[in-house]
């Protein structure tokens, strides 16, 4: 499975999806102009990996911000990685950002997948 790798930009999050690392990351900012075509080939990723996950799979976010878009995203992530056994998400947000952080206890509430929060300054 090749990895994907993508630098984030000021409108595109980073994203790091490497198997042989196991590595696992969503972070920056995300508010993609076509949020669809941005995230399929990461959704269709996932949907490959979860045919032959890792034993363990810790799956970090770490977002500055996210539209209503990628939100609905995130959303299909956490969907994704629903059926693979052991994983596990940590959810970064910004010591002083109420909304990163409610949106991650939201996403917790939606998905039957282990939750983790953590701060950063």
């Amino acid at each position: 499975m090749k990895p994907i790798h993508i630098e984030g930009t000021d409108e595109t999050p980073g994203i790091i999806l490497d198997r042989n690392a196991g590595k696992f990351e969503v972070y920056g900012r995300s508010l993609p102009e076509d949020s669809a075509e941005f995230f399929e080939p990461i959704l269709d990723w996932l949907n490959d990996y979860a045919i032959a996950p890792n034993p363990s799979t810790e799956f970090v976010f770490k977002l500055d911000y996210s539209n209503t878009a990628s939100s609905k995203f995130i959303h299909e992530i956490l969907k994704a990685l629903q059926p693979i056994k052991g994983v596990k998400i940590v959810w970064y947000f910004h010591e002083d950002d109420e909304d990163m952080e409610e949106a991650g206890h939201e996403f917790a509430e939606q998905i039957d997948l282990p939750f983790e929060f953590k701060t950063y300054a």
